[in-house]
């Protein structure tokens, strides 16, 4: 019967969405082999946060707030390594964010166990875990199958989906996040982001991105625009990025960040490889570009051979009228 420890990821009191896809998944598991699910809080409002983990299928939520408040690499890695030797849960899974990617491995280091990271895919099956992740740059896919317990496995964002029952909240149970011990080398006194006020890449449903086709840094705001009619997040091609038309937390791709939103469009992108790597796990991709033999259109459901300076407006202009 094994039981499965999910990490709840929060910023500024705002839980990261990733949390309820990644404990909907683990509830499925979890009643299918008989065991059981953890949310893990660092930090934050356990009480809060007790009803969204108990409706989307946590039995228990383990909260330790002392000294945890904003994210430090190191008392997070000590406490969720504390957790786990107090409760010793099968698997514990870990957003792949900017946060969880340097958790992660921290926290397997000081357990020693096996780590995978950005998992796309999760089975339970013959008493062993599989976790599915991409390889050579999203050209193909590896099942890894874990020898240690725990094992602490990353998953991408949108790579469940989140399911929200009417369950009663999780009890919460306090634990010593072992902070005593902790002698911090460096110490967090601000957290500024650049994605304030703006949908979060990682996190969006919708992401639309624009590559070098956009001819200059002046018509990004076409791909702004488009991306503010569907409440979608603004991203681009690291060509972009590179010429300096935008500011790199907008990259997609392998040197930028990965994405898998249920759409992603790709307006005056080409599509080379490492570009792909980023977003390729999108469950539906639109292409537009005026180049018919673009790459892109290799990998998309929908492409438009068109010029995107037509293309784009005119979409802008239908999802506004149809969403009022």
């Amino acid at each position: 019967m094994p039981n499965i420890a999910v990490f709840i990821e929060q910023r500024d009191g705002a839980i990261k969405k990733v949390a309820w896809q990644m404990i909907s998944q683990a509830r499925r598991l979890a009643d299918a082999a008989g065991g059981e699910v953890w949310a893990v809080l660092l930090g934050g409002d356990a009480n809060a946060a007790a009803g969204p983990a108990g409706a989307h299928g946590a039995h228990k939520l383990f909260h330790a707030g002392d000294q945890l408040a904003a994210y430090d690499s190191e008392r997070y890695g000590v406490a969720l390594a504390t957790f786990c030797r107090a409760q010793k849960p099968d698997l514990v899974l870990v957003g792949a964010t900017a946060l969880g990617r340097d958790l992660a491995p921290k926290t397997a280091a000081k357990l020693g166990c096996a780590c995978v990271s950005d998992a796309i895919a999760l089975t339970f099956e013959g008493g062993a875990w599989e976790v599915r992740r991409p390889v050579y740059a999203g050209k193909c896919f590896v099942d890894v199958v874990p020898k240690t317990a725990p094992a602490i496995v990353g998953i991408r964002p949108n790579a469940f989906v989140a399911q929200e029952g009417t369950g009663a909240p999780a009890p919460v149970v306090a634990f010593d996040a072992g902070q005593a011990q902790v002698t911090p080398k460096a110490v967090v006194r601000e957290i500024v982001t650049a994605t304030a006020g703006r949908v979060e890449l990682t996190e969006a449903d919708i992401v639309v991105s624009g590559g070098r086709g956009i001819k200059g840094p002046e018509h990004y705001a076409l791909i702004e625009d488009l991306a503010a009619a569907l409440g979608a997040a603004a991203g681009a091609s690291r060509a972009v990025v590179d010429a300096g038309w935008v500011d790199y937390s907008h990259q997609v791709g392998q040197t930028g960040k990965t994405v898998g939103p249920n759409l992603y469009i790709a307006c005056g992108i080409s599509g080379a490889i490492q570009h792909l790597a980023g977003m390729s796990s999108s469950k539906c991709i639109v292409a537009i570009n005026k180049d018919a033999a673009a790459p892109i259109f290799k990998v998309a459901d929908f492409g438009i051979v068109g010029d995107l300076f037509e293309v784009v407006p005119a979409l802008t202009e239908a999802v506004r009228k149809i969403r009022g």
